[in-house]
């Protein structure tokens, strides 16, 4: 290749350039956007933000547990855990699914099953599956104990949840006594729970 043809290659290339820019310089002209002196929307950044750390932090609900329940029913319960049974049996004596058997679930400790491979943060969540917990984790269980490897999207009715929590209640061989107050407030002295 003689040095003809490398300058008609390297011409080539800068001409390209040249014209990738020009059609960038005219279609700003051609488009050209007036911006605002004043911004609309405000950025709050780290330094002039007013937002205290209590308000960072995760609020924590407080659910009357009570009146939750209220709202449930046995029946209604057996119906939703369909939605569950896909992954957990709640048959006593039942083996572990995907999820691990549920049977006996109320007032025991989380991750308690020593027959199945739970998460790190199952494992590491220390605490006891009261109504409280349950309500929460079947809430969101992957915003209530973040790194489950539950993929459920979880129960947003509240009805749903409380009839799930007492037909998971029903399904122990030490079912928990139920608040005082649900008890006087839904149970009539005929029905049996």
């Amino acid at each position: 290749m003689d040095s003809f043809e490398i300058n008609k290659i390297i011409a080539a290339i800068l001409l390209v350039a040249l014209i990738i820019i020009g059609i960038g310089k005219i279609s700003d002209v051609a488009f050209h956007i007036d911006k605002p002196e004043k911004s609309a929307y405000k950025v709050e950044t780290l330094e002039n933000s007013s937002v205290s750390e209590t308000k960072t932090k995760e609020v924590v609900e407080k659910v009357d547990i009570a009146a939750l329940l209220a709202l449930g029913d046995i029946n209604h319960g057996e119906k939703v855990f369909k939605k569950c049974s896909a992954c957990h049996l709640v048959n006593k004596g039942g083996d572990n699914k995907i999820g691990p058997a549920l049977y006996g679930v109320l007032g025991r400790k989380v991750a308690s099953i020593e027959s199945y491979k739970y998460s790190k943060a199952m494992a590491s969540y220390n605490k006891e599956w009261t109504f409280e917990e349950m309500n929460g984790y079947l809430k969101k269980p992957q915003r209530y104990i973040k790194g489950t490897k539950m993929a459920f999207a979880g129960l947003r009715k509240e009805k749903d949840r409380a009839s799930v929590i007492l037909y998971l209640n029903k399904n122990s061989d030490n079912p928990l006594p139920l608040p005082v107050s649900y008890t006087h407030l839904t149970l009539p002295t005929n029905r049996e729970v």
